[in-house]
């Protein structure tokens, strides 16, 4: 661990964050850089367990780290869909805490020391449940698999009851002729 002391008494110093993310992230690219350039937006899912450092400083807050780690990344991402946690190792034990944004990560790095057996940082989805943290792409995919979803269901419910009807036709033939 590295810690560089300022002047005005702060310090800065790199912390590693783990990124545990189970749905896809949604970066920014740039096509034809120059007059005639436009933005596309790539959604992808990071490979488990990437870990990323981060140069930041004592009076960083958690919020604060969100968002430096999302545009290090160009991730479009709203940043109110993540958490940052601290993870704690005590005998065979691990011990996962949300840290609220008010918090600073260098700070609590340094008192818990270099060990990431002792403390280490993950950056999780945060469960808001509200639609205004997704992307527009984000929520266009959703729509797209709850629309296949329905299809396959109506297909489904469409071949039962044509089965059905098919056997109440079949016991009503030798029963009642229409006529």
């Amino acid at each position: 661990m590295t810690l560089c002391y300022n002047s005005n008494g702060t310090y800065t110093g790199f912390i590693k964050v783990q990124m545990e993310l189970y749905r896809p992230i949604t970066v920014q690219t740039s096509v034809n850089p120059g007059e005639h350039a436009h933005n596309n937006e790539t959604s992808f899912y990071l490979p488990p367990g990437y870990v990323n450092k981060l140069h930041i400083s004592s009076i960083n807050t958690v919020r604060e780290v969100i968002e430096a780690l999302l545009k290090k990344f160009l991730v479009f991402d709203n940043p109110a869909k993540f958490a940052l946690y601290k993870r704690c190792h005590k005998e065979d034990q691990v011990y996962t805490c949300k840290l609220s944004d008010r918090e600073h990560p260098l700070y609590l790095r340094l008192v818990a020391g270099p060990s990431t057996e002792t403390l280490s940082f993950v950056l999780h989805e945060h469960e808001t449940g509200e639609w205004e943290a997704f992307s527009l792409p984000e929520l266009q995919n959703f729509l797209r698999i709850l629309d296949k979803e329905e299809d396959e269901q109506l297909q489904i419910l469409k071949r039962r009851y044509a089965a059905y009807k098919d056997k109440l036709e079949e016991a009503l033939g030798g029963v009642w002729k229409p006529g």
